[in-house]
């Protein structure tokens, strides 16, 4: 499974093989996060204490539900957040365990629980992670808010500082339901084995340098971004297998992000396995290399938390040719991983699109993206960094990388290719500083 993973893929059974891993890693953390509070002592120990018996009870009646709101990806960031927080020798600030409150009081609504939870909030939208959020226009950062499940399980969400006007709201008992000032995250289409691609912003700490749209989406856009996710699921499930299938088992919660103005921008992070953020393509061809793209790092992270694939440290900046930027190794072999994802897609792509001019940049795409990916594993190979199980990996990217450019691409598209990856370099040294160039045996990594 390793090797297969290296080798660009891995499919659906590698994705599910990462998410278990996940969840153990954030189980873990959970528990990492009640032991450290305990070590801190006073309301943060009783806090703590509180989410923890409140996650371990909905666990025990519900299993599955609990998994679901620990695999939401806004659980990644806000446990190991809260543990850097707690582990800090001198904090500027009280750690946030409103976090990890917030994850066992979604645990107990969707396990049915009868229980009332209460936590600190930081505005007016209180979240429930992977079940929605509730919006209270007048609540203030300091006020609290209350979770009530009744005996039938029925949720209710209050905040009894805020506005008069700021009722109660009902925690709808339907996914992907939103009504009067609940949202919940949207259902763009259904994949294989019935599996939801869903569209939801994703609340504070994740993302936070990121352009998002922070008071939702209207209904116009989500009309947008379903017709063409929908378009793009349909061209991956009939020319892009692999893709599909690993799309349909791993990644499924897409968060929106407004666009820089022109292109597209799209990440992931470290911590939030199981989603991609993303502007709004404008093409369905577009949205699934961009999908593709990002699976990619999906893969990559959760095997770097299994795995270490190179030595830590290092101040070295390289070229990388995605990139306007110097990048460290670990962006490197990051970038380099999803690259060989994107050149894949081009390969299918060029086989199977029936527009010649659509097929001739398919044809560019996929010569520009072996190159660049084969060019950054070659550095990636020689930084001198990467662990026995690093090296392995890198070389069966290579391999796979070595096969892609041995297929025959025309002319036309390769010059094409080839002059880009060249403007795209003497950018680069404009901007950044002079490297050796492509082609030649070995690339200077930039010292900063």
């Amino acid at each position: 499974m390793f090797d297969a993973v290296a080798a660009g893929s891995g499919g659906a059974q590698a994705l599910r093989l990462l998410a278990r891993s996940e969840h153990s890693r954030r189980l873990a953390g959970a528990y990492a996060v009640t032991a450290a509070a305990r070590e801190a002592g006073g309301t943060v120990a009783e806090e703590a204490e509180n989410a923890w018996r409140l996650f371990t009870a909905a666990a025990r009646a519900a299993p599955g539900e609990a998994a679901a709101v620990l695999t939401h990806p806004s659980a990644g960031p806000a446990l190991v957040g809260l543990l850097a927080r707690l582990t800090q020798r001198e904090p500027q600030e009280p750690p946030p365990v409103r976090w990890f409150t917030a994850l066992a009081a979604a645990a107990v609504v969707r396990a049915g629980l009868p229980e009332r939870v209460e936590w600190p909030v930081d505005g007016p939208s209180v979240a429930l992670p992977s079940l929605g959020r509730a919006r209270f226009p007048g609540a203030v950062p300091g006020d609290r808010a209350e979770v009530c499940v009744e005996a039938a399980g029925r949720a209710r969400i209050t905040v009894p500082g805020a506005s008069p006007a700021d009722g109660p709201v009902t925690v709808p008992g339907q996914p992907y339901h939103s009504e009067g000032r609940w949202q919940g995250a949207h259902l763009l289409t259904t994949l294989a084995d019935d599996a939801p691609l869903l569209l939801d912003v994703l609340d504070q700490p994740c993302f936070p340098k990121a352009s998002r749209y922070r008071a939702g989406l209207g209904a116009d856009e989500v009309s947008r971004w379903t017709a063409v996710a929908r378009e793009a699921c349909r061209l991956l499930r009939a020319d892009h297998e692999d893709q599909y299938a690993e799309l349909a088992a791993g990644p499924r919660l897409l968060v929106p992000l407004t666009s820089p103005g022109r292109g597209n921008v799209s990440g992931s992070s470290a911590e939030t396995f199981g989603c991609m953020a993303l502007s709004l393509p404008r093409s369905a061809t577009g949205f699934a290399v961009t999908m593709a793209h990002e699976i990619q790092h999906n893969k990559f992270a959760a095997l770097l938390h299994l795995f270490d694939l190179f030595e830590p440290g290092g101040r070295e900046r390289f070229y990388a040719p995605w990139r306007p930027d110097p990048r460290p190794l670990l962006g490197l072999f990051h970038g380099a991983y999803a690259h060989l994802g994107v050149a894949r897609f081009w390969d299918r792509r060029r086989e199977t699109e029936p527009d010649p001019t659509l097929r001739h940049i398919a044809q560019v795409q996929f010569a520009r993206w072996r190159l660049g990916a084969r060019e950054a594993t070659h550095v990636v190979l020689a930084s001198g960094r990467l662990t026995p199980l690093g090296h392995r990996f890198a070389e069966r990217m290579l391999n796979s990388l070595d096969a892609l450019c041995r297929l025959p691409v025309p002319a036309r598209a390769v010059h094409r290719a080839e002059s880009t990856a060249r403007a795209h370099r003497a950018a680069w040294r404009d901007r950044n500083g002079r490297v050796m160039g492509a082609g030649e045996a070995e690339l200077q990594p930039l010292r900063r």
